[in-house]
């Protein structure tokens, strides 16, 4: 029934292996809030115990931010991971909870330590650095289940240093086959 709620509302909704308990979500960033204008593939796994127990989320395409792990997409925060309550529904997840930790990320609680670092130390350049991940990967067009052409010349020092060379593929993970 919550998966039907969040299929029949406005978020584009995604079923994986035809279930209802691991899909992604098409998410976009709140209005008025560093991540306004980006649009992120978030992966929902619910376990058996679901509602009772809350939901695995995870960006799949990149975000910076002090509170998802940048390179596996998990989110940090605390109604999900620790006071999740039967009476929340995914509706919840994707109106208020993954909206406010957008809106207010917490650096004293980090999965991502450079961002949270970056934040203290020098806001403008942490707003820099999160408006250029919105510009590269949250895009519409990382979200798609169809790879998207990115030139080789794309590719930067950053990108190879971490041994992942940045595509599409590598950043939206689990394509969907057509």
């Amino acid at each position: 029934m919550d998966v039907m709620k969040l299929m029949m509302s406005d978020y584009a909704v995604e079923p994986i292996n035809d279930g209802i308990n691991e899909f992604n979500v098409e998410f976009h960033g709140p209005k008025e809030s560093l991540y306004e204008g980006g649009v992120w593939k978030v992966h929902v796994e619910l376990p058996d115990a679901y509602p009772y127990k809350s939901p695995a989320i995870g960006f799949l395409n990149k975000i910076y931010h002090p509170n998802v792990d940048e390179l596996s997409g998990s989110v940090c925060l605390d109604v999900i991971n620790q006071s999740w309550s039967p009476m929340f529904d995914l509706l919840n997840v994707f109106e208020v909870f993954l909206p406010q930790l957008l809106l207010y990320p917490n650096p004293s609680d980090p999965l991502n330590g450079d961002a949270a670092s970056l934040m203290m130390k020098d806001q403008k350049q942490y707003e820099q650095k999160v408006k250029e991940y919105c510009e590269r990967y949250a895009k519409r067009e990382n979200i798609r289940s169809t790879p998207s052409e990115e030139s080789d010349e794309e590719v930067s020092d950053e990108d190879v240093s971490d041994g992942r060379i940045s595509s599409s593929d590598d950043d939206v993970a689990g394509h969907a086959d057509p």
